[in-house]
């Protein structure tokens, strides 16, 4: 029977849409399922603020009256205004390994973007740049994050079937945690402080970080230094509010090192946290009624001997300068302390040498490869 694609207009429709996924990798001992409800706030147009500046639809693909795929299409019209392009997004895609269904969900997606003068296609990609984007390549027997996307092998071979070629690639690393703070990285940390009076703060409970409005300054530097990098739109002051309200209350505030100027500034930031991976597989995606169980265990006193390190990022004047080097030497002896093994690296572009080179003083593995694919429509 030929394919039928749905648009999802319903609430009931949007459940099936996010849970398609869970069904499909439910026996996958690599895949990390999001939560739901995180899941749901991103997808539903009254409770993401990147509704403001994006439109966007979702499809379900059946065959023989089973759900078989889906795909998001997006377009995020001030990213396509930042860098000059028609460019129609498809994010959220799953499906069998069946060629026809993998071509309906694209070809849908072609077309609603032609319908809006798009003149070409790239993902996955999500929202923003804060939203899984990237489609696996290499690291297939890896377990996965809960910022990241995991996707069957075949899933690749679909889009050069179809056509779609690489519009960039993203590495995720494994960096191993060492004994002792390396001598070279510790003397580059004081020479730096010394050298452009930065000081190290730390907080101590959430209220204090909320109240001083910091982690608003801190979603500001992001979008001065992530500016350059593929596909990038500044987030608007409402989703810094969203983001604050859904990152903040699960830090562990040991694990986040802020640098400041001498005019107390934020010029440098790391964000990390333990693993969720494990304990989100546990959940099954769902809060309820064990789920929050699993994760409150995961981030109290059965933490996982890797950390996810969520966000480094340093202001564009103060990049290249050894920034880096006095986040890590607050870092390393914290995750000593708390018996990490490694840290598993957000994904980073493969061009992106400064984030490559802070890495220089450690053992690290490149384990896992995602590609962004394009295609003119």
């Amino acid at each position: 029977m030929a394919i039928e694609i749905k648009k999802v207009s319903t609430k009931a429709e949007l459940q099936q849409f996010i849970r398609y996924n869970y069904e499909l990798y439910k026996d996958c001992q690599y895949s990390v399922p999001e939560l739901y409800a995180d899941a749901y706030r991103t997808l539903a147009r009254e409770k993401n603020p990147a509704f403001e500046f994006c439109e966007a639809d979702y499809f379900l693909a059946y065959k023989d009256n089973v759900l078989v795929g889906r795909v998001a299409a997006i377009i995020n019209h001030r990213a396509n205004e930042t860098w000059k392009q028609q460019c129609v997004r498809f994010g959220w895609i799953d499906f069998i390994d069946d060629m026809e269904v993998s071509k309906a969900l694209i070809e849908t997606v072609r077309t609603w973007g032609k319908e809006r003068g798009m003149t070409e296609i790239e993902g996955p990609l999500g929202f923003t740049d804060l939203d899984p984007e990237g489609m696996l390549i290499e690291g297939f027997d890896q377990l996965s994050t809960m910022a990241t996307i995991y996707n069957y092998p075949y899933y690749p071979q679909h889009m050069e079937a179809l056509g779609m070629e690489k519009a960039t690639d993203w590495v995720e690393r494994k960096i191993y945690i060492p004994d002792a703070v390396p001598e070279k990285h510790k003397r580059i940390s004081d020479i730096v402080l010394k050298k452009y009076g930065l000081r190290i703060r730390k907080f101590k409970n959430k209220w204090e970080v909320l109240r001083s409005g910091i982690v608003h300054d801190i979603f500001r530097l992001i979008n001065d230094s992530y500016t350059p990098l593929f596909g990038f739109s500044r987030l608007s002051e409402k989703q810094i509010d969203y983001y604050v309200r859904a990152y903040v209350p699960v830090l562990d505030l040991r694990m986040v090192t802020i640098v400041e100027n001498e005019e107390g500034e934020v010029i440098a930031v790391g964000v990390s946290m333990p693993s969720l991976s494990e304990a989100l597989q546990k959940s099954k995606g769902k809060m309820f009624p064990f789920g929050w169980w699993h994760l409150i265990k995961a981030l109290t006193w059965k933490k996982s001997r890797v950390l996810d390190l969520l966000l480094v990022a340093v202001r564009p004047d103060y990049q290249s300068k050894g920034v880096n080097a006095p986040l890590f030497c607050d870092l390393i002896p914290i995750y000593q302390q708390m018996g990490f093994e490694y840290a598993e690296s957000n994904p980073q572009l493969e061009e992106n040498d400064k984030v490559a080179s802070q890495w220089q003083y450690f053992r690290t593995e490149d384990h896992k490869r995602r590609r962004c694919f394009k295609a003119p429509l």
